[in-house]
Formats: C-alpha cells, structure tokens, sequence
C-alpha cells in the first residue's frame, strides 16, 4: 500500500511541473528563463527538502507516515491556490525589475517542492528501519515515485492537458494529493507494518565524499542529456507540445525502472553502467537521426529510456554502496541533494550558457567527458575497455555534421540536403536552406526575400495600406527571416516600428543575408530581443495603429501565447482609434474564431486575418499609391503592371471554403464557417494538444 501511495504522490508532482511551467509563460515569456525557473526551484526545492525530510529522520521516534500524509495534504493546498497565485504575479507585477518579479515566483514554486523532497528521506528511513537494506529502499522508492511521474507525462500529454487545460489538471493533482495524504493518515492508524528481520548489510564500500561528486555528476549528466534529447525531439517534430511530454515520460520510466534493477545489483557496477550510459547517450543522437527515416519518432523513445535506465541505477547502488545503515535517512538526504544540485547545474548550464558556446556536438561530447571522469574516480581500473570506448567514439564523431538536415527532412534526406546556415542558441535553432527557406525548431518560418514580384509570401506585409488608411506606427511580434520587418520598416507611412524576437539567433541569421540585414540599421526600426507577450504587458500604454504577427503554426508548443482571448485583448489595448490587428492564422478555424468573435470588424486574406473595433478602410487606389511610393533601403521598389493586376485580382477575389491561399473573406462568412470550433484561452490551449 506504501509502494502505491507513493507512486500516486508522484503523478501530481510532474503534473503541477508541466502546468506550472506553462503558466509562468505568462509572467516571464515563452523562453528558456521560465524552464530554468520552474526546473531549478523544482530541483533546490527537493534538495532543501530531502535535508529537511533527512534532520526529522534522525529522531528515532518521529511519526513518520504522519508527516507523509500532512505534506500531500499541504502540496494539494498549495496546488489548489497555484494559478490564482499567479495570475495575481503576472498582473502585479508587469513591468517590475525581472530580478524582483524572479525571486518572488522562485519562492512560490519553493514551497510545495521542498515538501515533495522532504518525502522520499522519510520513508526510505521507515522501510530501512524494516529491512535494514538501504539499496532496496532506495531503489523501489525511487522506482515507484519516478514511474508515476512518468506516467503522469504521457498521460498530461494524451489527455489531461487537452481535455482539462491548465486549471483542470491542476485540480486533478490535488485531489490526488488529497487521496494520498488522508490514506497515509489512515494507514498509520489502522494498519501496522510488521517488522522483516533486518538483513545483513555490507560495510559501505565507497568513500563517502567521492560517492557524493560522482552522485552530483551523474545528476548534471542525467539532466544536461534530457535537454539535448528535448531539443532533438522538438526539432523533428517542429516544436509539437507533445515532444517535451514524451521525452521527459521516456527520461523518467528509465529512471524509475533502472532503479528497480539496481535492487538486484552490486556496487562494483557502477562505474561500467556509467561507461555504458555515457556512450549510449552519445550515440543515441544520430541512431534516432537514422531511425527517424524509417519509423514513427515515438518508436525511438525506448533508447532515450535506456540510457536514462543506465544513469538511474547509479544513484541507487552509489546510495548502497556509501550510505551507513544506521543512518539512512541522513545519508541519502545530502546524496540526493547532491545530485538534485548536479541536475539544476546542469540545467542551468545547457539553458543559459553551453548552448550559446557550442553546438549540439560538442555539448554531448562535453558530458561523454563528464561521465568518463564519473567512472574513473569510483573505479580506476579497466584502461583498456575505456580506450576501446574511446575508439568507437571518435568513429561517431562525423556523423553529427548533418544531424539537423537528417532530423528535420527525414525518409526525403539526401546527401546533398545541405543547411547553408545554422546557429543554434538556447533560445532554439535557426536553419536556413539552398533555396533560402528558414526554419525555426524544425519548422518552416518564411523565406529570406521582400521580393514582391515573384514571391507570393510577400504580398501580404506590402498589403498593410490596403487595410489601414495611414500607418503610421506599427508593433511586428516576432521577426523571423526578417522580410515583413524589412517591408514594413521601409513603409513610406511608417514613422516608428518595434520589432519584438525572442530567439537572438535570427538576427545573426538576418545579418548574413542582404535582402534583409539592413534593417538592423532602419533608424525608424527598434528591435528588441524579449517574449512578444511578456514585452506587451510590460509597456502596455504604448499605442500602435497597426500590430502584425507573422505567427507561428497553431499547433506548436506555446502558439497559445500569441493566439488566445487573453492575447487579443492585450493587443486590442494597445491599439490607437481605428487601429488593427494583422497576423497568421496558420488555417487554424479555432484561431478565426476566437479572433471575429472578439473583434466585430475582420477580413481574411489566405491564412491572415485582419481584425479591428473599426469599420475596416479597405482601398485598393490607396494601396497601389502606396508601392508607388515605395523604397527598399533607398531603392525604387520594382513591379510590373500584370504582377500588380494579379495580386489586384487576388484581393478582389471571394472565398467562402477557407482553403484558398489568395483570396479574402468577410466577418460573417468566417464566423459562419468556424462556428463548430473552440474558442482558445490560455487556460485549454485549444489548438495545441489537439493534434
């Protein structure tokens, strides 16, 4: 019953993870501060917390199974207030220092993950206080609250996050927590655990301090590799929300299974499993490049789960082989905040520095050096068995150079699918190819061009005067390759443009293209590297007659930002008289929705949508003045009289279906059209993880 309880108590805790995550989205943007947030007081926290859980159990009489059952009744406490809380952040504090709004967030998330670390202490105390073997105690707990993290992953990922949204799945964790905590109450008081006779247990066999480096190392490796394989399971899914889910349910299943293993195995196979583990990850970058041409990505998740088996075992042979019997609760308490350091170090690290240094290459051979050193200062031996690794490494080593065009293309991957560029940030990658396409995560993000005569992605940027009568100062949310902050920035109506990109690494792209880079010197252009969302809370009094956002594809990861109520509305406040919203719809009917069922006045154009609280001034005379008038850069903008006619033809043109790419539609038609659809809310994330 204890085994059960335990393996509840920790579905709850990866489903307030990933909602929690989610939510501070809105307080610090869709980037990677948020992660590191969530992540790291997630990890401090189960490191304070085993301290803590570790001091009580130095009492000999401590009721034990008491404190188990209060601290899930105080996680569901504080899981039940969690959003409201919050929500009441990201509105109070929009605009304060990031400093000041940091640390407030981090000791909110603190409080209910100290109380999930201080569990696991406490009761590998009261199991080793029955069998007396610390190994078997650590490993079947550990097997147990990890395999129901695991599982609440792919559950969150099938169902919860979908059909409940956010406030859903939060209430459904606490009541979790709830069942949990009053059975464990109910458990200390009715049932009495009978006492197995203690088993002989062998002297510990590792020297305390080294048992605690390596236990911090393998947490940095363990968790430096899980954000290497999100990032390449992002990449081939194109940023699919789902990606995150799987592989972090693949991580943890590992975990929590090799853990079980290490129940039935010895201390000396530490270090081989380290060396096993290490070249397994290593090589599991381009066995699901290859993999990926032939079968389903979720096929490849098994050697995600392998290695991360491998890398979990140690942990509890490292506890067996260093922990004294007689004070288990103790011992563990500093090895697991060891290696809960280790694993926010290394997701500090991979987040916020390594994966600006280097590439995605050089940071897995990073942490294959990393465990060799593991292995080596537990066992020195077997010299030759390493050098003989060490071979098979280097062999790999080439096979990284087409990684990426090998993940993103597939079975359709050929030896001459070449990127031109590629930058990689901790932000995301930016890939560029032959024919100037650019990608962002995998994903296809428009095409480094502003040439209007024979690009059609370029009509709708030019199009800006068609829909508003005098633009005069415009916010863009997102950059991109460029071409619409380029178009627009050389508007002959623009007198001011704000241009908000989260992700650095395209404006290194940008700077290498000439159609593009002279918009980093536009003096009327301003871009600024933040979350689109979070920059507009912050500097919501400022006015804009026009808000265009080339958005991404509504199914990916965190699209839900720039397409909910709680976005329009945003932007609907920032909007002069007559001003108007303009962006990518990306065919969603869930996004046409939400948009005309806020706004009374829109007009689609292909996948674009144009809305506004104003009668919509549509002039095609006013349109073609306009690109008479227009310079690129201080060059005459060139278009023929029949490429004028035909993108004239296309405005013209009537479509009542929503699958015609170059053609327009009115309010009542779309409405009528998309009736059946979900209106999006940052809450249930429609369009994301119905896919």
């Amino acid at each position: 019953m204890l085994y059960l309880l335990f393996f509840l108590s920790g579905f709850p805790a990866l489903i307030y993870q990933i909602v929690w995550q989610r939510a501070l989205f809105t307080i610090f943007g869709v980037n990677v501060e948020s992660v590191t947030l969530v992540v790291s007081a997630f990890m401090l926290g189960l490191g304070l917390g085993s301290l803590s859980g570790g001091a009580i159990s130095k009492r000999p009489h401590a009721p034990i199974l008491k404190l188990f059952g209060g601290m899930e009744l105080g996680i569901a406490a504080f899981g039940l207030i969690s959003l409201p809380l919050f929500q009441w952040v990201a509105t109070h504090m929009a605009g304060a220092p990031p400093a000041q709004t940091f640390l407030l967030t981090f000791a909110l998330v603190l409080i209910p993950t100290i109380l999930m670390g201080a569990t696991l202490p406490l009761l590998v105390t009261h199991l080793v206080r029955q069998s007396g073997h610390v190994g078997r105690s650590v490993g079947i707990l550990y097997f147990v609250n990890t395999l129901g993290s695991a599982v609440a992953c792919f559950v969150a990922a099938f169902y919860t996050m979908r059909a409940l949204g956010m406030s859903g799945s939060v209430y459904m964790a606490a009541a979790m927590n709830v069942v949990v905590g009053i059975s464990v109450l109910f458990l200390d008081r009715d049932a009495v655990m009978p006492s197995a006779p203690a088993e002989a247990h062998d002297a510990p066999t590792i020297n305390f301090p080294i048992a605690v480096i390596a236990a911090g190392i393998t947490g940095f490796i363990s968790l430096g590799y899980e954000i290497v394989w999100y990032r390449v399971y992002s990449f081939i899914t194109g940023g699919s929300p789902k990606s995150f889910s799987f592989v972090l349910g693949a991580f943890l299943a590992g975990i929590a299974f090799g853990s079980l293993a290490a129940r039935k195995l010895r201390g000396h196979l530490i270090a081989p499993l380290i060396l096993i583990a290490n070249v397994l990850a290593f090589l599991s970058i381009p066995l699901i490049a290859y993999a990926v041409r032939h079968v389903s990505y979720e096929l490849t998740l098994p050697l995600i789960a392998l290695a991360a088996g491998l890398l979990g075992a140690t942990f509890p042979l490292i506890s067996h082989a260093a922990i004294d019997p007689a004070k288990p609760g103790t011992g563990l308490s500093y090895l697991y905040l060891a290696n809960i350091i280790g694993s926010a170090l290394g997701s500090y690290l991979m987040g916020f520095v390594l994966m600006d240094i280097w590439g995605l290459r050089n940071i897995v051979y990073f942490l294959f050096w990393l465990g060799m050193f593991a292995a080596m200062i537990i066992r020195r031996r077997g010299i030759v068995a390493v050098a003989l690794l060490l071979i098979g490494v280097f062999a790999v080593y080439p096979r990284y150079d087409t990684i990426y065009e090998r993940l993103m293309y597939k079975d359709e991957f050929t030896p001459e699918d070449r990127f031109t560029d590629i930058v990689e940030t901790h932000s995301g990658v930016v890939t560029v190819d032959s024919e100037k396409h650019i990608y962002g995560g995998g994903a296809h993000d428009g095409i480094l061009t502003t040439n209007l005569e024979t690009a059609d992605s370029c009509i709708r940027p030019f199009s800006l005067s068609y829909i508003h009568p005098n633009p005069k100062e415009v916010l863009l949310v997102g950059v991109a390759g460029g071409a619409w902050s380029q178009i627009v920035a050389n508007h002959p109506q623009v007198e001011r443009a704000i241009a908000i990109e989260i992700n650095p690494g395209y404006l290194e792209v940008i700077s290498r293209y000439k159609e593009v880079a002279p918009l980093r010197h536009n003096p009327k252009l301003k871009v600024v590297i933040d979350d689109g969302r979070r920059w507009m809370n912050a500097h919501c009094d400022q006015k804009f007659d026009a808000i265009l956002m080339d958005t991404v594809q509504h199914w990916r990861a965190n699209a839900t930002n720039l397409l909910s109520v709680e976005m329009f509305t945003l932007a609907r406040s920032m909007l002069k008289p007559g001003g108007v919203i303009y962006f990518n719809t990306t065919w969603s009917d869930d996004v046409q929705k939400t948009a005309t069922t806020l706004f009374p006045h829109a007009l689609r154009f292909g996948p674009f949508l144009a809305v506004s609280d104003s009668p919509l001034e549509l002039s095609e005379p006013r349109w073609r003045h306009t690109l008479e008038r227009y310079t690129l850069d201080g060059k005459p903008l060139r278009i023929s009289v029949s490429r004028l006619n035909q993108i004239s033809k296309y405005l013209q043109t009537t479509d009542e279906t929503g699958n015609e790419h170059l053609a327009t539609e009115r309010a009542e038609s779309i409405r009528r059209r998309t009736r059946p659809a979900r209106i999006i809310t940052d809450d249930n994330m429609a369009p994301e993880w119905a896919r």
